[in-house]
């Protein structure tokens, strides 16, 4: 969509079709990202999906948010609290290295998620495959480029 004209809708159907996605699993996928303000839903004839914000606005994070939810993926069971007579005074979420660990993973990965954008991703494509762009607009475009 990075690639599309400024406004321009792409059919779910069709881009299911492109990607080889079951289109309600892509339909439920594309409704999260219109709920979290990255796409704009567009009904009728030539309706579809667009970016609701210019792809240089949109990060990575914002789409593994949308599509993910904001809770961490490492979810702390404080398990060290479960031993055999353990210190009842100790936060086990807060001093289990396992746990401080996972969550500066999670903190160094959402900063490079957050760095990297749907443009930037859209550019090192285009540089990468040259011609896919032009296969893919040819492809999801409502009227034919």
């Amino acid at each position: 969509m990075a690639w599309t004209p400024a406004g321009e809708a792409v059919n779910s159907a069709r881009l299911a079709e492109y990607y080889k996605l079951p289109g309600a699993y892509l339909n439920k996928q594309l409704q999260a990202l219109v709920r979290a303000g990255v796409l704009t839903s567009v009904s009728g004839p030539r309706g579809g999906f667009h970016l609701a914000r210019r792809p240089e606005n949109i990060t990575v994070l914002d789409i593994v948010l949308a599509l993910e939810g904001p809770e961490p993926a490492f979810r702390c069971e404080a398990i060290l609290g479960s031993i055999p007579e353990p210190d009842a005074g100790v936060n086990h979420v807060r001093t289990c290295l396992i746990s401080q660990t996972m969550r500066q993973a999670e903190l160094v990965w959402r900063q490079a998620l957050a760095r990297q954008t749907i443009a930037g991703i859209a550019d090192s494509m285009e540089r990468r495959f040259p011609d896919d762009r032009q296969k893919a607009l040819k492809y999801l475009a409502t009227e034919p480029y």
